[in-house]
């Protein structure tokens, strides 16, 4: 019987050496910092009231955790809002006074995907999807950058 196929055997694959090789990455080491700078939370309750953060996030700021944190817009200008940080003492990590005027003045309500993106020094930045999951892109033409400004509301204006 003749063989057809060059230096290729049965079983072995497009692998060339056979041993079942994977594509998938190697497991995490452990010893590997771990690094959360990305998150969501969805809107599932009151949009108004506290917001309780990932369980990792406040793990990978164990240690340093902040009294307040700044919220930033990701479309809508330089201003930054101040919120307080509220800590359970369990791990759990709660956005609280602030929120609300963030939330109001980005339309964060029932059903929303709200996106953050850890910038360090205790700045968030924030995209807000719908409930159809598309993006809100809002602009401000509030130059105010006063982070201590959040008792006087002012929304972002949608675009058209």
């Amino acid at each position: 019987m003749s063989r057809t196929r060059t230096g290729r055997g049965r079983g072995r694959g497009r692998g060339g050496r056979g041993g079942g090789s994977s594509s998938l990455p190697p497991p995490p080491s452990s010893t590997l910092p771990l690094i959360i700078e990305e998150f969501f939370i969805v809107i599932y309750e009151d949009p108004l009231v506290k917001k309780a953060l990932p369980k990792k996030f406040a793990d990978y700021l164990d240690g340093q955790e902040p009294a307040k944190v700044y919220l930033r817009a990701a479309d809508c200008g330089p201003r930054l809002w101040t919120v307080e940080v509220l800590f359970d003492g369990q791990g759990r990590m709660y956005l609280d006074k602030g929120w609300e005027n963030f939330a109001i003045a980005h339309g964060v309500d029932f059903g929303c995907y709200v996106h953050f993106k850890y910038e360090g020094d205790d700045v968030l930045t924030v995209k807000v999807f719908d409930g159809t999951m598309c993006r809100k892109y809002y602009y401000s033409d509030d130059e105010d950058t006063d982070d201590e400004s959040d008792d006087d509301v002012k929304p972002c204006i949608h675009p058209l």
